[in-house]
């Protein structure tokens, strides 16, 4: 765990605690997968966008990006970084407390690199059932309940 961007801990003084048990939990709902390395990056915003440039060729910054590792001896499972501005936005503009937010994004980028997916439709509604049912046991509301009053 690396904290770059010191305003994650000035927002949310427990920030370092919530990524743990958020990825932890994602970890724990899937005893098959073999590693559990995860470094996890909290950063600003320009970071998160020389990132996406660099590696997705989006020149933008977005909330949560990752990383999957090849299988390695190390047990390494791949890289998350989340961009501070554009999570505290999201939440403020979502009416969420940022510890959610950040929970929620951390389960959702761990979830990636165990290779869950959201392009197609299906996949969207497996992934964000499990990130659910992930979330209800952290204590943290369907961060998704909003998004669909709103359909």
């Amino acid at each position: 765990m690396e904290i770059e961007d010191e305003a994650w801990t000035t927002a949310e003084a427990d920030a370092e605690a919530l990524v743990w048990r958020a990825a932890q939990a994602v970890l724990d709902a899937h005893e098959d997968i073999e590693g559990q390395g995860i470094v996890i990056l909290l950063t600003d915003d320009d970071s998160v966008q020389a990132l996406n440039r660099d590696f997705r060729k989006k020149d933008y910054a977005t909330n949560v990006l990752s990383f999957p590792s090849p299988p390695n001896p190390e047990g390494q499972i791949g890289d998350i970084a989340l961009a501070y501005g554009v999570c505290a936005r999201e939440a403020a503009e979502q009416g969420k407390p940022l510890a959610h937010h950040l929970q929620h994004l951390v389960a959702h980028g761990v979830l990636h690199l165990l290779g869950y997916d959201h392009e197609r439709d299906d996949e969207a509604e497996a992934m964000e059932a499990l990130e659910r049912e992930i979330l209800a046991g952290l204590d943290v509301p369907d961060p998704y309940a909003s998004d669909e009053e709103g359909r």
